[in-house]
């Protein structure tokens, strides 16, 4: 069993699963169709290509970082209409969220061809919508490892400010984990959030389980990860 690692970081986010058109909403975490999503772009596929393979990966995210949430209004109209026709529609975003994504397969040349496509995209990649693009490092790497162990034993991946913060006087802190559920897992939340198709005129999704657990770290386990004092959003191309 082998798990690919993606690190989910950038000064913005957005991970809907049950958004509308005037209020779009996101998730505290990444979603596995927001995540599947970039695969496919990374691999040059089109919304009306078949995504079985990749809904076949097993996904995990752990919370390194939580952000905060931002509230944004964007004032729409109409092609053709007058000024009298706009309207404002609400937004949310992550801010300064970090996240430890993992996929887990049998086939570790499959995961070594998402690896690369994710290093090589054919398109732009988005965490969730296309005013968010990634922050690099994208990838870390695959590991010899379930996905589990993977989440649970990798270094925390934020910066020595928040660690002292979230940590506190004990030194510690708990990540919360959510991963795929199996079929026996009576305890297991619900989310819609399986692409079928991403085609513009026929989306649909399914349903998977989540299911939640928690992981200790500590400061001392904590990540060394490059501070990048200028964000280039074509970075990832």
């Amino acid at each position: 069993m082998s798990t690919l690692l993606l690190r989910l970081a950038a000064p913005m986010q957005a991970w809907g699963v049950d958004s509308d058109f005037e209020t779009r909403r996101t998730l505290p975490y990444p979603t596995k169709s927001g995540v599947i999503g970039m695969l496919a772009a990374a691999l040059g596929r089109g919304r009306q290509d078949s995504l079985e393979d990749l809904n076949q990966l097993r996904f995990g995210v752990r919370i390194d970082q939580e952000g905060e949430l931002l509230r944004d209004f964007h004032t729409a109209r109409p092609e053709g209409k007058s000024d009298n026709a706009s309207y404002t529609t609400v937004r949310y975003y992550l801010c300064d969220a970090i996240f430890l994504v993992g996929l887990e397969s049998e086939n570790k040349a499959f995961l070594e061809q998402l690896e690369y496509c994710l290093c090589h995209p054919v398109y732009p990649l988005f965490l969730g919508r296309r005013s968010c693009p990634i922050t690099l490092p994208l990838v870390l790497g695959i590991r010899e490892k379930d996905l589990l162990t993977t989440l649970t034993g990798e270094e925390w991946m934020v910066q020595d400010d928040y660690a002292r913060k979230k940590a506190g006087k004990a030194g510690t802190a708990a990540l919360r984990i959510l991963l795929d559920g199996n079929g026996e897992t009576s305890s297991a939340s619900v989310l819609r959030d399986v692409p079928l198709s991403f085609s513009a005129k026929n989306r649909r999704f399914t349903y998977r389980k989540v299911r939640e657990c928690y992981t200790e770290v500590n400061i001392g386990s904590k990540g060394d990860i490059p501070v990048q004092t200028e964000h280039d959003p074509m970075a990832g191309l």
